[in-house]
């Protein structure tokens, strides 16, 4: 595939990513016209505990905009409105704390910057709505646009990626990309990341997966990726004999992406905990490691392991089935394809195959920074290192000698790592979440969409192409209606 071609496929998929944002806001304002929200307060907005010196809307001129600002702020529904207050008062209550600082962060800034000349006219909350709809669906373009070439570097197919991009602009959590929620940003710094990360620039790659981890928790699930590399470089650095100063490297980026969170968790107990006498304390505070976030989710949210498994949530676990279905199997495939893989967690990969991946798996992307780009079959994102040594030819024997396929697409070893985060997360969803979350917490995970992508594309699996475009289909309907209207939804 030419680099032009390439670049046309990424132009197409960039006006399918903006058609699906202004499709779902087409269908969230049919059915909030059709149906009267289970919920109306919404629009209500006290003051801040704290009081903030903000300009308000004047009443001659919020008179004229009244409609706008309206609709702006009864479209504000479930976590949005903890995101908004968040922006407008800050951490004001122990259970805010659940919901990370990055996407309130910008919300603020463009309230406070871009659209504060709105700010005398629809008033300043319809304002932070504004920004927060620019923030997500804005960073959801982008995500698509990642996932594209993360994909067209990793699965080596251009068509196969461009398959996959365009399910994940039709994903069944569709709805939360385009609401306030922190999934967009989520799915765009760990998703470009892992662009960097593959790329060769890892200390970039760090410093977005740490900013996926200012969006959501599960960010700092990221350090994985890290991890990955880190092992199966410090192992080919023992067999050459060289220094394994990749170790303490791996370290250091690990604890820089989940800095921010900790940070945070430092910030929480400070503001809660500090000053206060012992018998005053909230229980969280007198642990050994008081850790705010897991008891919100414990004591709030009822989350905790095998803690959902009640006869009433049948009916999350049904709504949660086809995600995680979906996951299973491509976790399940995956490992009956390469079960060498996880047995040897990735080591006994094909020496081609590593070369193939060389920043996930081989040292030598870090030893010899100068390589050269491949056009060879148009495949220009595919790095290819010069020459090398003959005594440095084998770096792990049981990898050289094993009979392991060079297989290409969704079961190639360049997958692997992600299919284990896949499947961890997977487990983290059913076993201990809200199961109905399930489908937006797994939906920024590219395995799921390669998989996809793998089953339309094969003959003797037509028939789950149709279900999987059904499932979406049915998903982004269902969730605009019931989720825009603050019936619950995942």
């Amino acid at each position: 595939m030419e680099p032009n071609s390439k670049s046309r496929k990424e132009s197409i998929l960039i006006k399918y990513a903006i058609f699906s944002r202004l499709l779902l806001l087409f269908l969230t304002v049919l059915w909030r016209s059709f149906l009267q929200p289970y919920d109306t307060s919404a629009a209500l907005n006290p003051p801040c505990l704290h009081h903030r010196d903000v300009s308000e809307a004047s009443p001659q001129l919020l008179l004229v905009a009244n409609t706008v600002s309206k609709t702006l702020e009864n479209s504000v529904v479930w976590d949005s409105v903890y995101f908004l207050r968040i922006s407008q008062c800050g951490y004001e209550y122990e259970q805010t704390y659940a919901f990370l600082p990055l996407l309130p962060f910008f919300i603020s800034l463009l309230s406070r910057t871009v659209f504060a000349p709105l700010v005398p006219v629809i008033g300043l909350r319809a304002v932070m709505v504004l920004s927060g709809y620019v923030v997500t669906n804005s960073a959801f373009v982008f995500a698509a646009i990642y996932l594209f070439r993360v994909s067209v570097i990793i699965l080596k197919d251009t068509e196969a990626s461009f398959r996959a991009s365009v399910i994940f602009c039709f994903n069944p959590a569709s709805i939360f990309y385009s609401s306030i929620y922190s999934e967009s940003l989520y799915a765009l710094f760990s998703i470009g990341g892992v662009y960097h990360l593959l790329s060769g620039a890892s200390n970039v790659a760090v410093l977005w997966f740490a900013l996926s981890g200012c969006a959501r928790s599960n960010g700092i699930l990221n350090a994985g990726y890290i991890c990955f590399q880190t092992m199966h470089r410090a192992y080919e650095a023992l067999y050459l004999k060289k220094r394994v100063c990749v170790l303490v490297t791996g370290f250091l980026r690990c604890v820089c992406i989940c800095l921010p969170f900790v940070a945070f968790q430092a910030y929480g107990f400070y503001n809660i905990c500090h000053g206060h006498k012992l018998d005053e304390l909230r229980p969280w505070c007198k642990a050994k490691v008081p850790l705010l976030y897991n008891f919100i989710q414990s004591h709030y949210w009822g989350v905790g392991f095998l803690r959902y498994f009640q006869f009433k949530q049948l009916p999350n676990f049904l709504l949660a089935s086809p995600i995680l279905s979906l996951a299973v199997c491509s976790v399940v495939s995956y490992m009956k394809t390469r079960p060498e893989l996880f047995i040897s967690l990735g080591f006994q990969a094909s020496e081609k195959e590593k070369r193939s991946s060389a920043r996930l798996y081989s040292l030598k992307d870090a030893l010899e920074p100068d390589v050269v780009t491949s056009s060879n079959e148009g495949k220009s994102d595919i790095r290819q290192r010069k020459p090398i040594r003959k005594k440095d030819v084998t770096v792990t024997n049981a990898a050289a000698n094993s009979n392991s396929p060079d297989l290409s697409g969704y079961f190639s070893a360049d997958v692997f790592p992600f299919v284990v985060h896949l499947g961890l997360m997977a487990a983290t969803a059913f076993f201990i979440m809200h199961v109905q979350v399930a489908t937006r917490f797994l939906s920024a995970s590219p395995p799921l969409y390669w998989f996809a992508s793998h089953l339309i594309a094969s003959p003797k699996h037509s028939k789950w192409g149709y279900l999987i475009w059904s499932y979406c289909a049915a998903y982004i309907l269902l969730g605009s209606l019931l989720f825009s209207n603050f019936y619950p939804f995942t």
